[in-house]
């Protein structure tokens, strides 16, 4: 939009400059070429004065003389004798002193320059006199004067861009930034406002888009709201089921029922976490995973010492950042380490190594128990329902969960998401 706006008043301006400038060249070529014919006028003119006044021809030739070597313009005089006094081509055989001749004052104006001749009539016939200049007085002065104009010219053509790019700048920058908003909200960056400046029309667009933006909390809110109030009513078939299974006779198959509802009870109560989120968090989150790492695993660590687990962590010294909320990427670490906690004894060694490979990071949590079981792995699809909410997570932000042996012959999950560019 700049550039088109300056174009249009370059275009504008240029249009006006030429139709300035052209005119005023043609005028101070014509003024130039009437001020050296004035000259020659006004000194033809005075030696007219002095042929009329003047009997003694040897004199008249004396004083043409020194008229004609003062230079420009030259000056000849043809007396009513026929005698040439002054230097210059032959007057007495050219067609416009016969013209003269015949009582003719005029002015003649040709490529070999400029004439002025003024018959002048006495007692004894008719003198012409005749003031010349050549083609360069016709034109002194002008080139230099047209050097001028045409500077004049550009330097307002120049000083129009400047003036048309900064009131461009004044349109565009406005809409600029109100585009720049869209983008970050289209991102999900919801606490994004347009700032309501510019043109009039521009600040209406940015009303309008922080308008959208304030919907769009709205409907995330009432979203929220309700996913919220689903997870509660859930909560209360899941207390009677937890209810019924303590009255199971079969103790096997009781203990068993709890291990189920107590999974469903973790995945309702992380449904009713999520939909309590602010609505200000971004929908394009980011975050350093080496430092939430880090503070997981403090957090954990008490409870390591408690059950005698060797705990040993490898994390790089470098920050990594990846495309994932903090409470998130808390919430994958928790629950990958928790499955150790869960499923092995106590005692056993528990490894946590973060690393960066190429685009992605890579955390490996691996343990030496007995390994994840072929009928475990069947039943929840993956490794367990955790494991399957931790690998939904991942997948939102473009990573995975894989699952295998580690090296100690225990269970191995490794979490591997993508590296956001900064």
């Amino acid at each position: 939009m700049r550039r088109r706006i300056s174009l249009l008043v370059v275009a504008t301006t240029s249009a006006v400059v030429v139709s300035f400038v052209i005119p005023l060249c043609l005028l101070v070529g014509t003024l130039a070429e009437d001020r050296a014919l004035a000259a020659a006028d006004q000194e033809a003119r005075n030696v007219a004065i002095l042929v009329s006044g003047l009997t003694d021809e040897a004199q008249l030739a004396e004083l043409v003389a020194g008229i004609d070597r003062r230079g420009t313009p030259s000056t000849q005089v043809l007396t009513a004798g026929g005698r040439q006094l002054g230097s210059g081509p032959d007057m007495t055989d050219d067609a416009d002193v016969r013209r003269a001749l015949d009582g003719e004052a005029f002015t003649v104006v040709d490529e070999t320059g400029g004439q002025v001749l003024l018959p002048v009539v006495g007692p004894e016939g008719t003198a012409v006199v005749r003031s010349v200049v050549g083609p360069d007085d016709l034109d002194r002065g002008v080139l230099r004067a047209w050097t001028g104009i045409v500077a004049l010219g550009l330097v307002l053509l120049a000083a129009a861009l400047a003036i048309a790019s900064r009131l461009g700048r004044r349109v565009s920058d406005p809409l600029r930034q109100v585009a720049d908003t869209a983008h970050r909200l289209r991102s999900g960056e919801l606490a994004a406002r347009a700032e309501v400046a510019g043109t009039e029309e521009t600040q209406e667009l940015a009303r309008a888009l922080n308008g959208l933006a304030e919907r769009t909390t709205e409907l995330l809110t009432v979203e929220r709201a309700a996913v919220a109030d689903l997870s509660h009513r859930l909560r209360t078939p899941v207390t009677a089921l937890r209810l019924d299974a303590e009255a199971v006779a079969d103790p096997e198959l009781g203990q068993r029922l709890q291990e189920h509802i107590g999974v469903l009870q973790r995945t309702v109560d992380a449904i009713v976490r999520e939909a309590r989120r602010p609505v200000r968090t971004d929908l394009a989150p980011d975050c350093d995973v080496t430092a939430t790492v880090a503070r997981r695993l403090e957090f954990w660590r008490p409870l390591a010492e408690d059950q005698g687990r060797p705990l040993q962590v490898v994390l790089p010294a470098e920050e990594v950042r990846v495309p994932l909320s903090e409470v998130d990427l808390a919430d994958l670490v928790d629950v990958v380490i928790d499955n150790v906690f869960a499923h092995t004894r106590e005692g056993t060694a528990l490894r946590v190594e973060l690393h960066r490979s190429g685009e992605v990071a890579v955390l490996a949590v691996s343990d030496s128990g007995p390994g994840f079981s072929d009928d475990r792995a069947q039943r929840v699809g993956t490794s367990g329902l955790g494991l399957d909410i931790a690998s939904r997570t991942a997948a939102g932000a473009g990573g995975s969960v894989r699952t295998g042996r580690s090296a100690e012959g225990g269970a191995l999950v490794e979490v591997t998401l993508p590296v956001r560019r900064r």
